[in-house]
């Protein structure tokens, strides 16, 4: 089964994807990850996106295809994908069709994470965790049950991401409304897009994506 998993920043997307991997042994395909690992390594594609990207151009639409062609065909047809940040355009998700196609492949879901923009701003801006062993906290949500006193590691200092913060959050997602805006009319016409509700529980949100991938 090959899906794309659609969802601003901070949607939980991440902790969903890693979920589908370790129980359904798909392949999460995030193609800044793919890049990374291409050039890295030194693989034809790698020479070619550092070669443009040394250049301080963009990687083109070509060089991102072959990347996830290349990875497909490494996967081999038992495992499923997840595409995770692509496509963006409509010419990438033609793109997709004819690399999926060439391999006998075809897309099942387009799965949207919805959510609430000021819900999610709050979850964000929230977030902090142990200085010392990265234990998750939230201003609202998950205090230390001792006040200033981490429950996993005893540590007394906590830290917060710079750019968890609300005009950041905001930011994000008018990036992402743009982005997905010119690919979702194209997947609803084909029957493909499937909401969640993205501010339910992590759990939740987890079995609302199995009953669309079960039925």
């Amino acid at each position: 089964m090959n899906i794309i998993l659609l969802g601003p920043p901070g949607a939980g997307k991440g902790t969903q994807a890693s979920k589908l991997v370790e129980e359904r042994g798909m392949v999460q395909l995030s193609t800044g990850d793919m890049l990374r690992a291409a050039v890295k390594a030194g693989t034809p594609v790698g020479l070619k996106a550092k070669a443009v990207m040394d250049a301080g151009q963009l990687v083109s639409d070509e060089i991102v295809s072959d990347l996830i062609g290349d990875k497909l065909d490494e996967m081999g047809p038992d495992k499923g994908a997840i595409f995770d940040g692509y496509p963006r355009t409509a010419a990438q998700a033609e793109s997709l069709d004819a690399i999926l196609s060439a391999r006998g492949r075809t897309l099942d879901h387009v799965i949207e994470l919805d959510v609430d923009e000021d819900a999610l701003v709050e979850r964000i801006t929230g977030r902090f965790t142990c200085a010392k062993c990265g234990e998750g906290y939230h201003d609202t949500f998950k205090q230390p049950k001792t006040e200033g006193v981490c429950d996993v590691c005893g540590g007394t200092e906590f830290k917060r991401r710079p750019d968890d913060n609300a005009e950041t959050v905001r930011t994000r997602m008018a990036e992402y409304r743009a982005k997905t805006a010119p690919i979702l009319p194209i997947y609803e016409a084909r029957g493909l897009v499937k909401r969640v509700d993205g501010m339910a529980d992590m759990g939740e949100v987890a079995a609302s994506i199995a009953a669309i991938l079960d039925a």
